[in-house]
């Protein structure tokens, strides 16, 4: 097994596992597009807008006609899902925003900048200078013409999206195929959130529960497998590789570090995964491990710690799932905010620390957390900001929310 690579930053790691990451074959159609990711590219199927309409309500004009201060009589009105009147000369149309052009048009006025009294209109002079060719229409295909790209494959689908689909009469686009995972969850002292009666040395399993529910909260995904492996490296490699033959994606929790009961570096070699990085200039979350099997599968393995566990699930595994479903835009893009109060003292590394925002202020405030296993300041929080090395001063920095 080769060495992994060393990276100064986690950004950097996350590119060069990505690089090496299939993405998912096949489609399907659904019937909520929301979070889903386009397995095609969308064409115009006609000029958009399809014929020269109005962006105001106001009166259709032939500027050469126009008289200050003279009576323009109304000849009459183009109302939208209508084809328009004719134009009479020396007349103007009343018309509404989104209706049709009428042939001999060449702008709009805008019904404010007029006088209106008995079907006639005036305007004056400043306004007739001031209308130019084309004024408040919007021309035929100036959003697309008919045959042109406006939609790309691997966009992902918000409700804007939908919008523009629906447009050019696309109700049900293929997708990519939902991207398959695995949970695996790590430790003898860890026990089924339910259990009710713990001795002192049991935890309950908040890192798969969390890990679930950032899965399910992603349309694109499909959690395959959920199981929890006791520290034995004989199970550990039947459940690894039951979970690489059949999903795309593999989330480790624990046994990532350097101990005597930390198999999964050990196991991911045996099966054929080719490390990319393996420990990462980061807190929490230092031992972490990237990997991919010689087809392109992701393998990330996670630090037990659960606070830990939750910030690289978000920091790490939903951007490079992002990236399997084909997803162009599969990078995270945070926000940037200042912190209340600075770091308390400078580290060497890349730190993300939880915090609360405080909307009114405009401000986030850290979270006062005893480390990495403080479940409480953990659900007390909005998301995390990552601190670059050595910083001391309150930002802004970029901040994830959950």
């Amino acid at each position: 097994m080769s060495e992994p690579f060393q990276f100064s930053d986690p950004d950097s790691a996350m590119d060069s596992l990505a690089d090496r990451l299939v993405s998912v074959t096949g489609t399907e159609s659904v019937s909520r597009l929301v979070g889903r990711v386009l397995a095609e590219t969308i064409v115009a199927d006609r000029d958009s807008p399809a014929a020269d309409v109005s962006a105001m309500d106001g009166y259709a004009v032939c500027r050469a006609e126009l008289q200050p201060d003279t009576e323009i009589p109304v000849a009459g009105e183009c109302k939208a899902g209508a084809a328009p009147p004719a134009m009479v000369a020396g007349k103007a149309l009343r018309i509404f925003t989104g209706a049709i052009i009428p042939a001999g048009c060449d702008a709009v006025i805008k019904r404010e900048d007029t006088v209106e009294s008995n079907d006639c209109i005036r305007v004056s002079e400043a306004v007739i200078r001031s209308t130019d060719d084309g004024m408040h229409i919007r021309r035929c295909g100036e959003n697309a013409p008919a045959g042109s790209e406006v939609l790309p494959t691997g966009t992902p689908i918000t409700p804007a999206v939908v919008a523009t689909l629906a447009n050019f009469g696309c109700i049900a686009p293929p997708v990519s195929r939902g991207v398959k995972v695995a949970v695996l969850t790590t430790g003898d002292e860890v026990v089924d959130p339910a259990t009710k009666e713990l001795e002192p040395w049991q935890l309950r399993n908040s890192n798969g529960a969390v890990i679930e529910s950032m899965l399910g909260a992603c349309p694109f995904v499909r959690v395959e497998i959920v199981e929890h492996v006791q520290d034995d490296p004989d199970a550990l490699v039947r459940s690894l590789s039951d979970a690489v033959e059949s999903c795309d994606a593999v989330v480790m929790t624990g046994g990532v570090s350097k101990g005597d009961y930390d198999y999964v570096p050990d196991t991911i070699a045996e099966l054929g995964g080719q490390i990319d990085f393996h420990g990462l200039p980061i807190r929490p979350g230092k031992p972490i491990l990237g990997a991919a099997t010689a087809d392109g599968k992701l393998i990330l393995g996670l630090p037990g710690n659960p606070v830990s566990t939750t910030i690289n699930c978000h920091r790490f595994l939903l951007p490079l799932l992002r990236r399997i479903a084909g997803d162009r835009l599969w990078r995270d893009r945070p926000s940037m905010v200042t912190l209340r109060q600075p770091p308390a003292r400078p580290i060497p590394l890349h730190t993300m620390l939880l915090v609360r925002l405080d909307h009114q202020a405009g401000w986030a405030e850290l979270v006062a957390a005893k480390g990495s296993g403080d479940l409480v300041a953990l659900g007390q929080s909005d998301g995390y900001v990552c601190v670059p090395p050595m910083a001391t001063d309150a930002g802004p920095w970029p901040f994830y929310r959950w």
